[in-house]
């Protein structure tokens, strides 16, 4: 795809061919001319733009999932959506977090290998203050945690890695486990440094606290699976195959769902001055003939025509019609 030009570009190159300065036959010809590009081998692109879009709507249900589970577990307004979604060396993405963080490594068979969880300290910081009845302030600074605040936030990471899993149903079945907490990224080498990963950064903000969680996939650990979250394999195993057990337990529940069922008579309008004036013996004239058939009410809906009798020493209806529905109904 060609790369799109800036409006500052372009008024660059409209005003270097208005005055000579660039030549629109020497433009066409270095378009036709072979361009070489460099490439980078430490930046080998491994995951197809099919496989960043699939990990994208997935995490995007994962910040949906996490979103409605953490606002409930601090009782605070929280809000998570996907900000970006890059593959880039290992090295590199541990360089990009800071210095001190806390970064919760986990597995999730069967993908072979260990996954991480980076939550910046502003984040994680609020989140602790409001387990321990805050206000959800933060501290941006983060030191080695004491032994109860290691064990509030392994679990709060454990309902986090809830959350994980109940966004990768859509996909496959998962089993994420917490495996250990570190907190200096320099200590934590999971992956060789070229390996290529992809980061999928989620924009959180809690209470009135901003920063970044980002998920950590290495291509090495997904390879076996990168097929199974393909758009196309997706789209053709989206669809659930039927039941015969419970179509029939439905169907069955479903016929004896009691209905209400209406013989109408007729119709009156009177004025509320004629109905206080009412007394046994009076007669309202309905506005439906006697050689007209009723309508019979469904739930209020009308759905047959019917003739009135009597059957034993029980008045009755004899169907007569249906009413077709509008195609629109």
């Amino acid at each position: 795809m060609a790369d799109v030009l800036s409006q500052g570009e372009i008024d660059a190159l409209m005003s270097a061919l208005s005055t000579g300065e660039m030549n629109a036959d020497q433009l066409k010809q270095e378009e036709h001319e072979k361009k070489v590009r460099t490439y980078d081998f430490k930046r080998a692109l491994r995951f197809s733009k099919d496989q960043i879009r699939s990990l994208s709507r997935i995490h995007e249900n994962f910040a949906r999932l996490l979103t409605t589970t953490l606002s409930a577990q601090l009782r605070t307004f929280v809000q998570i959506s996907v900000s970006t979604v890059d593959q880039l060396p290992y090295d590199e993405f541990i360089i990009s977090i800071p210095k001190m963080t806390l970064l919760n490594v986990f597995e999730a068979q069967p993908m072979a290998g260990r996954l991480l969880m980076e939550v910046n300290p502003n984040i994680a910081y609020a989140m602790m203050d409001r387990l321990l009845g805050g206000h959800g302030s933060s501290v941006n600074k983060i030191d080695n945690l004491t032994e109860i605040e290691t064990i509030i936030m392994t679990r709060l990471f454990q309902t986090m890695l809830d959350s994980f899993q109940g966004a990768w149903e859509s996909v496959m079945e998962i089993d994420p486990v917490a495996e250990e907490m570190e907190v200096n990224p320099q200590f934590l080498q999971m992956v060789s440094p070229n390996e290529t990963v992809v980061v999928i950064s989620l924009s959180t903000t809690i209470g009135e606290t901003t920063g970044m969680i980002n998920i950590c996939l290495p291509h090495v650990v997904m390879e076996d699976i990168l097929p199974d979250i393909s758009g196309h394999y997706w789209m053709q195993t989206a669809k659930k195959e039927t039941n015969q057990e419970e179509y029939l337990k439905l169907s069955n529940q479903i016929k004896t769902a009691p209905l209400t069922l209406q013989a109408v008579l007729g119709h009156s309008s009177i004025t509320i001055e004629e109905f206080l004036q009412l007394y046994e013996g009076d007669v309202i004239e309905l506005d439906q003939k006697i050689n007209e058939p009723l309508t019979i009410l469904t739930e209020g809906v009308p759905k047959y025509k019917a003739q009135p009798g009597r059957r034993g020493k029980k008045l009755g209806v004899q169907i007569i019609e249906e009413i077709k529905e509008e195609p629109n109904e």
